[in-house]
């Protein structure tokens, strides 16, 4: 009887066994599987969220249910994403404007700056009669090109220095923005980035180019006498 005991126990044990052994290759493989699907869905790296945006982290052409920037900005249709497309586009020709904005301001007191100068060295120095009059005209002249400087060398004040920095903080802000655009990787957002620097630059930069480099430019520097 103990033999017949024993013999059951031995053959329940390896049937015990076994199954474990199949649990444990089930639960294994459905978490390989689980796993597997996981990687697939990262690789993808389709973001779609519980608010029906399509968001992708790879290149992609998705137009409706597209979001940019936040879940507000989402297109619902092909209108909207044609909006939105032109939208980015003037963005982009923002960029360049702000950016032509700031060379022209800086144009325009370097202007003011020469003019100051030019007035200082065509003031007269004998406008009083006698020498001591002279003199006196001309420590004066001496005193204001000091506190000036020279015509070749320009440092802006307090107001003109917050004004460039202004136009600079407003110029990478909307550089910010574009690149955060960008990394959607919506191949029609791109191609509106391209075409809107390309008519930004065309608008804002078409000027008169100088011929004579900033090395070979001339200075005229007057010394009152």
């Amino acid at each position: 009887m103990s033999s017949s005991m024993d013999m059951s126990m031995s053959m329940s044990m390896p049937m015990a066994s076994s199954t474990s052994m199949s649990n444990m290759m089930s639960m294994t493989t459905g978490t390989a599987a689980a796993a597997a699907t996981s990687a697939m869905s990262m690789g993808g790296m389709d973001m779609g969220g519980g608010n029906g945006c399509k968001i992708s982290m790879l290149w992609n052409w998705y137009t409706i249910d597209t979001c940019f920037l936040s879940s507000s900005w989402h297109n619902t249709s092909s209108g909207m994403f044609a909006g939105s497309c032109i939208g980015v586009i003037l963005l982009v020709i923002l960029l360049e404007f702000l950016r032509r904005a700031g060379k022209e301001y800086d144009r325009k007191i370097l202007r003011a700056h020469q003019q100051k100068f030019a007035q200082i060295c065509a003031s007269p120095n004998s406008s009083t009669s006698g020498g001591a009059g002279k003199n006196t005209t001309g420590v004066i002249n001496r005193a204001m090109l000091q506190n000036s400087g020279s015509a070749s060398v320009f440092r802006p004040n307090v107001i003109q220095q917050a004004i460039r920095a202004l136009l600079h903080m407003l110029a990478f802000a909307v550089a910010y923005f574009v690149m955060l655009l960008a990394m959607y990787y919506n191949g029609y957002i791109i191609i509106c980035i391209f075409i809107g620097a390309f008519l930004g630059f065309f608008i804002f930069s078409w000027e008169s180019i100088s011929l004579v480099g900033p090395e070979e430019e001339t200075t005229t520097v007057c010394t009152p006498s």
